[in-house]
């Protein structure tokens, strides 16, 4: 059978030869030339794409169906369904029939069989129309349903002739078939459709027609076939016949109605869904073939700019530095059968640059070549936001924006381990943990707006070479790197030093700037840090007269640090009365200047340890403080020091009183003032006896507190003085305001007085105010007679220090009372 294709079918030209491979079949696009192909090579059967350009096909069926010469070859339509108005047009011109894409292969070749057997028929009909044996063989060999049908004296129609195949697709026998009128079984819903198209036939304006339409079998159920009737003159009396052939379409109709559905269904979901759905070629630039409507809200060009790259092509819309990347990845997953995904930026009509994620897969035909790439893009910018914001907020500190420790961490772990960065780095530590202190005096955002200022400070200073960062709630650190030498390091430490203590010594805090230079067999950074930590705290402990020390890690610092691990052990042994530890009590006596005698003892507790030696205060109480072990110590040395007070009040010595010092935390201890009463009221000693030493650097904390804690003690009769007065952070004027009983001037004045002399010194001024208010003052570190002299001539009452004696065990203490208090 000659077969015509014209419009090329959207493209489906293999396919067509390739299905009606047992045809001969010619192609055309020019319509111009359609009719000397069809005169030249005597068509019979012509396939139309009506998609392609509906206007010309619709002249051209026009044409062919009213001219005399070509108006009987049958023309079948081929359209996407999308467009009924266009069928219904088509088929009201002329056209015999019409076909849904995507084309099926196996229905398209079953609706050819059925023109090519009708035509065989024609052609049998004309050459041998006597010859009834081969007619019937054909009409009942043939595996397409064949009925006569004959209009009837009422008007009716009514078969008078089927074949088996026939019966066997309406499922009815011969008899009913040649009793019943066909509008009798056929579905209501197409009876009008059909008897339009018989008196088409009927009045002499077509000789047949095509239709699809449903048949009710005797149990119920719908059949559907493919229709075609066309004009007989079978009889002598012109009586009107028809042959009908009928197919069996049912599985193809319902697979047609499911995937329109389906389509609908996808229209729908497209139409709503949040981003662009593609289908595109894998060329350079990704043209599009198919694009959902989601693009115009995704890249600000409508659909029909991308397709087929109209006006630009997808490549074009994707910001420049990621297409080489995306072509690499296609790469990889068309040649490995994987979905692709990547996050990418494109650039929208706009101008705006929009983050979106695309997921998609490669499509392979049957012989495993690819065919086209579908997938789905969605807008992932607020995505990213979030990412971008939460990347930034755990590298970065928020309240100084500057990065904090965990990203400084990981960048010097790269550092460490890439062996091409060969230059010299080192650490420069800024500690100022001191600055907690303010929190109870000024308040928490008082400290934090501080905190902020010193690092916006210190941001002046940094560089490529020198980066800073926040690594603890009150310390910053400097990465330096390709410095020369150590040298350096502290001439850079000095400019921070420099420029952060305007601001330091208003606060009247103390920091310290510690120095480590990273060795090549360096590997921990936890160990690095910890080193550097030790150099800083151990700047803030070198002078105490300046605000900002700086000093630099050095191997015996580590020394140190095992030595307080060790006392720090020591410590727990105390309070678990392991053997080998003790603590022991010296008591240094305190001289008063009119009588001359000895009126009260300092207690100074001391650890003697088996394998550290005697431990002295001044090394671990701090890491008693540190460790807040301080409290049950601190409860061990005032049961210690009431026990000895007893024992010399039992001796008869009255009047004397004992001192003990009390660090803040142990004065801020909830139920302080409650266990000292009770320590007393155990002991059966007399409060008035007893004076409580609080350094002045412990009022800083919290002043209301700490003098509403004095208050409770002097309640109930127990004493209270200011230690080391002088070298804190009070002023005279502040301490007056403090309820204390004694001031005791630290040894730093009492040492100056013999480097500047006694007309420069302050310490009579101080003597005389504290007189003033009340308060008794006892002079600590007196070493010299001259010291004593000059402390007596202006009114000192009290002095303690070397000149007197020493911190001495009990029995030597006693042995001096009872010298001195003859």
């Amino acid at each position: 059978m000659k077969i015509l294709v014209i419009n090329h079918i959207a493209n489906e030209e293999f396919n067509i030869k390739r299905i009606l491979d047992s045809h001969e079949i010619f192609i055309e696009e020019n319509h111009d030339d359609i009719e000397n192909i069809i005169s030249r090579e005597d068509i019979q059967l012509i396939l139309m794409d009506l998609d392609s350009d509906p206007l010309k096909g619709f002249n051209l069926i026009r044409f062919l169906k009213t001219d005399k010469k070509y108006k009987n070859i049958p023309i079948i339509i081929f359209t996407c369904g999308e467009h009924l108005e266009n069928e219904e047009k088509a088929l009201a011109l002329g056209a015999d029939d019409h076909i849904r894409k995507p084309i099926i292969g196996e229905a398209l070749l079953k609706r050819i069989d059925m023109y090519s057997c009708l035509f065989s028929l024609e052609r049998i009909r004309r050459d041998l129309k006597n010859q009834n044996t081969f007619l019937n063989t054909i009409f009942n060999q043939t595996q397409i349903g064949i009925g006569i049908l004959q209009t009837r004296e009422d008007g009716q129609y009514s078969y008078i002739r089927v074949n088996d195949v026939f019966k066997k697709i309406l499922g009815r026998t011969e008899k009913d078939l040649l009793k019943e009128d066909w509008q009798s079984f056929t579905h209501p819903e197409d009876k009008k459709r059909n008897l339009e198209e018989f008196k088409r036939i009927y009045s002499g304006e077509t000789n047949s027609f095509v239709m699809e339409k449903r048949y009710i079998r005797p149990d119920g159920s719908i059949v559907w076939v493919r229709l075609i009737v066309s004009k007989l003159m079978l009889t002598k009396d012109n009586k009107l016949s028809y042959i009908c052939l009928i197919q069996d379409i049912t599985k193809e109709k319902l697979s047609e109605i499911n995937f329109l559905e389906s389509e609908r269904s996808k229209k729908i979901i497209l139409s709503h869904f949040p981003g662009l759905a593609y289908r595109c070629r894998n060329d350079k630039d990704w043209t599009m073939e198919y694009v959902s409507s989601g693009c115009l809200e995704l890249t600000g060009y409508l659909p029909e700019a991308l397709l087929y790259n109209k006006e630009l092509s997808f490549n074009e819309i994707i910001a420049p530095d990621y297409r080489e990347d995306i072509q690499r990845k296609w790469e990889y997953s068309i040649k490995n059968d994987l979905p692709f995904k990547y996050e990418y930026e494109i650039i929208t009509a706009q101008g705006e640059r929009k983050w979106v994620y695309e997921t998609g897969q490669g499509v392979f035909n049957k012989g495993g070549e690819l065919e086209y790439l579908e997938g789905i893009i969605l807008d992932i910018s607020e995505k990213k936001e979030v990412e971008n914001n939460l990347r930034y907020i755990s590298t970065h500190d928020t309240l100084t924006d500057l990065h904090n420790s965990s990203y400084f961490q990981k960048l010097l772990e790269r550092e460490l381990s890439d062996s091409s960065r060969q230059y010299k780095k080192a650490l420069v530590g800024i500690n100022l943990n001191a600055l907690q202190v303010l929190n109870l005096t000024y308040g928490f955002y008082y400290v934090r707006n501080l905190i902020k200022r010193i690092g916006h400070t210190l941001e002046t200073l940094s560089s490529e070479t020198h980066l800073l960062f926040r690594t603890h709630e009150s310390r910053f650190l400097f990465y330096v790197k390709n410095y020369n030498n150590l040298s350096e390091l502290i001439r850079f430490s000095e400019t921070i030093r420099d420029t952060l203590e305007p601001i330091i010594s208003l606060e009247r805090i103390i920091g310290g700037i510690g120095i480590y230079e990273i060795k090549d067999n360096d590997v921990e950074i936890a160990d690095i840090l910890k080193k550097l930590l030790i150099a800083s705290e151990k700047a803030m402990a070198l002078d105490i007269s300046k605000f900002l020390n700086i000093s630099p890690y050095n191997d015996e610092m580590e020394k140190e640090i095992i030595r307080e691990e060790g006392v720090k052990r020591e410590l727990y042994n105390l309070l678990e009365n392991k053997d080998g530890t003790k603590l022991l009590l010296e008591f240094q006596p305190i001289l008063d200047l009119k009588s001359n005698k000895i009126s009260g003892f300092e207690a100074l507790a001391r650890i003697v340890s088996r394998e550290l030696g005697r431990i002295p205060p001044l090394e671990f109480i701090p890491l008693a403080e540190k460790t807040k072990l301080i409290i049950p110590i601190g409860k061990m040395i005032i049961r210690q020091a009431l026990i000895f007070l007893d024992t010399i009040i039992k001796l008869g010595y009255d009047d004397i009183k004992i001192s003990i010092n009390i660090s803040a935390i142990q004065l801020l201890e909830k139920d302080f003032v409650i266990n000292i009463i009770k320590f007393i009221k155990e002991m059966e000693v007399a409060p008035e006896n007893i004076i409580l030493e609080i350094t002045e650097s412990t009022i800083a904390i919290n002043f209301d507190e700490i003098n509403d804690i004095i208050n409770k003690l002097r309640r109930f009769g127990v004493l209270v003085a200011i230690d080391d007065f002088g070298v804190g952070y009070s002023s005279l004027a502040r301490v007056t305001e403090l309820n204390v009983d004694f001031i005791k001037i630290d040894k730093f004045f009492i040492n100056k007085f013999l480097e500047i002399g006694p007309e420069k010194s302050r310490i009579g001024d101080i003597i005389s105010m504290s007189h003033k208010i009340g308060q008794i003052v006892t002079a600590e570190g007196v070493e010299y007679e001259s010291q004593k002299e000059y402390l007596a001539k202006n009114g000192c009452d009290k002095i303690q220090g070397y000149l007197i004696s020493k911190p001495v065990e009990k029995e030597a203490a006693i042995k001096l009372l009872k010298e001195y208090n003859k």
